[in-house]
């Protein structure tokens, strides 16, 4: 069913890739629209998958595995929900052992164990708070300790915070942002990179407003422009060690970081500015991280790939 969305307190202007129409009916026509989703809004970051209405689709019951990550394993950051939860799904049915890290998603965490358990995966949960380098690593001992070794790692955890304008962040917000969605990076890559042996693969969650601009996202588009010149510097650095380091900029997702980000308002109108017209799920962008981890990307490094529906072309 198609629907219209317009904002009468919007003056005419444009705002989330819609049309609106003032008070009085004058302005630019409003879109049509496939409602995916109704208003909703979480007080609290990253968000609770299990609160979200509809649950976002993580698993693809027709994907068919080939053993690609057999033997190898991989630690993820967020991975209890979100994309991170499809990568971690993905990973498990191509036989990877799974470390899923998370900050205080417990019922998320759980939900996404079982999940792999029964597909008789491998899993194990550490939480924590990765802005911290002796958690990242506690990340790395625990790790090691139970599996010997590391050899994926996917930087995927991050928050971001609606604000309309830079003088409404923060100096704190600012630091919180860069801590959550760089700082951890580093410092959990630098503890892992010293039991990754040649073969390895680092990928990083960056996005598509660091290509794009995102007014309402200063200070997360910032850590993302961040997280590219991170990788391809870091690829470059580690060329010669066989240790490959690509980013996926995801477009717009269904994830806990949208409603734990926007205003309940916008949550209809995801992505619908897209060529595809909608938002993505999950278990849509999960096959890119099994390539980049596995053997059938050798010869990919330094590369920043783009999951968006067509919205952005780079």
């Amino acid at each position: 069913m198609n629907y219209q969305y317009c904002n009468s307190n919007n003056k005419g202007q444009d705002d989330y890739g819609l049309k609106y129409i003032n008070e009085q009916g004058y302005g630019l026509i409003c879109k049509e629209y496939k409602l995916e989703f109704p208003p909703q809004h979480q007080d609290s970051q990253p968000g609770m998958e299990y609160l979200m209405n509809p649950r976002p689709i993580f698993n693809n019951p027709y994907y068919r595995s080939a053993g690609k990550l057999m033997g190898k394993v991989a630690i993820i950051t967020g991975g209890d929900s979100g994309i991170g939860r499809a990568v971690a799904v993905g990973f498990a049915k191509e036989r990877a052992a799974v470390v899923i890290v998370y900050y205080n998603e417990e019922k998320d965490a759980q939900e996404t164990k079982e999940f792999i358990e029964r597909i008789g995966g491998t899993c194990i949960l550490i939480s924590g708070d990765i802005k911290e380098p002796d958690f990242c690593d506690k990340i790395v001992e625990e790790t090691v300790k139970r599996f010997g070794k590391i050899d994926i790692l996917v930087n995927n955890a991050g928050v971001q915070y609606q604000q309309k304008s830079l003088l409404d962040i923060t100096n704190e917000q600012f630091d919180l942002t860069m801590k959550t969605n760089i700082y951890s990076m580093f410092y959990l890559t630098k503890t892992a990179l010293k039991h990754m042996l040649p073969g390895g693969s680092i990928i990083n969650v960056t996005s598509i407003t660091t290509f794009k601009g995102e007014p309402e996202l200063i200070d997360y588009v910032t850590s993302k422009g961040a997280i590219v010149g991170f990788t391809r510097s870091l690829a470059t650095n580690l060329a010669k060690q066989n240790i490959r380091v690509n980013a996926i900029a995801p477009g717009v997702f269904w994830t806990p970081l949208q409603p734990a980000c926007w205003e309940a308002e916008k949550i209809p109108t995801l992505g619908s500015d897209s060529p595809m017209g909608r938002a993505g799920h999950p278990y849509e962008i999960a096959p890119l991280f099994i390539y980049l981890a596995s053997d059938d990307s050798s010869y990919v490094t330094g590369q920043v790939m783009q999951v968006n529906g067509g919205e952005y072309k780079g």
